[in-house]
């Protein structure tokens, strides 16, 4: 047999009484594209973290190319040839993107500029080189750190959900070129939680549940159904269907608004318009980088505007209203960027619970009931399946998934009248993926009003009353779901005017 690219023997891995990793053993052949499939806290992230050297084995043992091997650091890794995209992204804020690549790769701006354009072309992930880090969305960001890692020339290159940011066009030319680097010589380690995408692009896979392999198999030779109940030790739940609703009142209404951005590397909106009912889920569709980010702040309070009559939320200008105000109306907001915005990653799950929840008897009189704070997020963590050892553990010690799940969970549990979603089950595994949705459609179908944005088409498809589809700062006319495919809402999203007249 060939020898392997990279062998692991044994590999156990403990943060505390918390065993992430257990006997790990694997092969990732070369030329080959070899998917790490589990649920959320199965031990996939802390894995890569070892092959990439940013944490150190317990037990076990590393050989590449045959030959034994101890990775201290990310550094050491990058000079056998192993590159990483995390799913927590690793960019300074305040340097501009080609600025950051510099920190890892030799050269001039300017050489270092054209060479990511070129690769951003080659892989559907454009992105200003010049552009200052904090004024990107987490789509962009992503981009970054995949062409970043694709300029240091890895012979093994480690993805974490690498195409939860790209339309179906940028998909499909995405694993052609992955294709092209495994026939090239490059191994690629892929977790993802889209099964079908596994199937389609992968040679080999390993399962991982609560720590330990599972299975190595072919995934061509599975379905889904039988991949899934593999990953997650049971059978997935069948979806809410959504249920025929009388429309209720305008929860959420937004008219002609037209905003201009401080930030020169912001995205205009112009004569956005939309309405959320109760009773209703609208999704918007789009590629991470036309103005999601500035309609997000907009929506959420974060940003306010100077004129009246633009927003309204329960009936109410809220346009000058601040986040706390338009809570107090009855909404509630699950960001995209759930360490930092959604948690703050030092403190615990309970006090986490305060930021939000604190008119639900959790502060009384200015103090803190610190019992009231642990049994809401207590609540939380038993009803919304989050794997932690409790209230007190810090946010930033959980997985991405279960962090999601306690956010959205959170914020679900305030019972609000308006739910803003972004990117719901972004990095989320597919039993927790289906969780969430069943409980947002069943959310509708008891009367709340939801808008959700996300980049996952599947996912606005399955949710969704209506789609609209924001390209360069405009909104498309609100399309039918169940009228409307795939493919129009492709052409929407890279501003096809094919996709206007098909509308």
């Amino acid at each position: 047999m060939e020898t392997p690219l990279l062998s692991l023997r044994g590999i156990s891995k403990s943060y505390g009484q918390v065993q992430a990793n257990q006997d790990i053993d694997l092969a990732v052949a070369p030329r080959s594209i070899h998917a790490i499939l589990g649920e959320n806290g199965a031990g996939k992230s802390t894995l890569m973290k070892l092959i990439y050297g940013v944490e150190q084995p317990d037990a076990g043992s590393m050989a590449w190319n045959g030959e034994p091997i101890a990775l201290a650091s990310p550094a050491a890794a990058r000079r056998q040839g192993i590159g990483m995209v995390f799913q927590h992204f690793s960019l300074f804020e305040t340097l501009t993107v080609v600025e950051n690549i510099q920190l890892v790769m030799p050269g001039a701006k300017a050489a270092l500029a054209e060479r990511m354009r070129a690769l951003g072309r080659d892989f559907g992930l454009e992105v200003d080189p010049f552009a200052h880090v904090h004024a990107l969305s987490v789509g962009e960001r992503q981009r970054v750190e995949i062409i970043r890692c694709l300029m240091t020339d890895p012979k093994l290159l480690i993805l974490d959900e690498p195409t939860s940011v790209l339309p179906p066009q940028a998909v499909t030319l995405l694993f052609e070129t992955l294709q092209r680097l495994r026939d090239g010589g490059v191994s690629i380690l892929l977790i993802s939680h889209k099964l079908e995408e596994i199937q389609a692009i992968c040679d080999r896979a390993t399962i991982l549940r609560a720590g330990r392999v599972t299975g190595h198999l072919d995934p061509r030779a599975h379905d889904e159904h039988t991949l899934a109940k593999m990953m997650i030790g049971r059978d997935i739940p069948e979806p809410v269907p959504a249920e025929p609703v009388e429309q209720g009142d305008k929860q959420l209404e937004i008219i002609g608004l037209d905003y201009k951005p401080e930030d020169p590397f912001g995205v205009s909106l112009s004569g956005i318009t939309l309405t959320v009912r109760g009773g209703e889920i609208l999704g918007i569709a789009g590629i991470s980088g036309n103005g999601q980010s500035e309609l997000t702040a907009l929506i959420s309070g974060e940003t306010r505007l100077p004129t009246a009559d633009r927003i309204f939320m329960m009936g109410k200008d809220v346009g000058p209203m601040g986040a706390a105000a338009r809570r107090k109306l009855g909404f509630a907001f699950v960001p995209e960027e759930r360490l930092g915005r959604g948690a703050v990653p030092e403190m615990s799950l309970a006090i986490n619970a305060i930021l939000t929840a604190h008119g639900r008897n959790v502060v009384r009189n200015g103090v803190i009931d610190r019992k009231a704070a642990e049994a809401f997020a207590l609540e939380c963590i038993s009803e919304y399946d989050v794997r932690t050892p409790g209230p007190q553990a810090e946010a930033g010690a959980l997985s991405g998934g279960n962090l999601q799940k306690f956010i959205v969970g959170r914020e679900i549990m305030l019972a609000p009248k308006l739910l803003f979603v972004a990117q719901p089950t972004w990095g989320v595994d597919i039993g927790a993926a289906t969780a969430i949705r069943q409980r947002l459609v069943a959310l509708r179908n008891a009367g709340m009003a939801i808008l959700v944005i996300s980049e996952e088409l599947e996912e606005l498809f399955e949710l969704s009353d209506h789609i609209q589809v924001l390209h360069h700062g405009r909104l498309s006319p609100p399309l039918v779901t169940r009228d409307t495919r795939p493919e129009e809402i492709g052409r929407y999203m890279i501003g096809s005017e094919a996709g206007k007249r098909a509308s």
